[in-house]
């Protein structure tokens, strides 16, 4: 039983910046980490960025490698997607995912447009 919640979506124009913010609560003593998933219009949810809590090792697609950082706050619970150089293409439905290791999370997703 845990809970997420998605903040720091809006619009923003090609070339800025958003920091996504997934708080968990509830049960979030076992996890193997925490990433983010985004889902485009007409498309299917894709894999964008993930975190191991234990170790930090990272994890990313190659269409954001380079433009994306994801980090977390483990007394917080908390993990970050920091969004630079953005493009339209990015525009999505942003999900947090929570990997408990006998059950998988997911947050109610934050509504992230670019607009060129």
């Amino acid at each position: 039983q845990v809970h997420l919640v998605e903040s720091g979506g809006g619009l923003v124009q090609a070339g800025g910046s958003l920091r996504l913010s997934c708080a968990a609560s509830g049960r979030t003593f076992s996890t193997y980490g925490m990433g983010w998933f985004r889902q485009a219009p007409g498309k299917e949810r894709e894999f964008v960025a993930a975190i191991s809590w234990s170790g930090g090792s990272t994890y990313y697609a190659d269409s954001v490698k380079d433009r994306f950082t994801i980090s977390r706050d483990n007394a917080e619970n908390t993990v970050f997607l920091q969004m630079n150089s953005l493009k339209p293409e990015d525009t999505a439905v942003y999900y947090c995912n929570f990997d408990g290791g006998y059950a998988t999370y997911w947050g109610q997703g934050t509504q992230v447009t670019v607009s060129s």
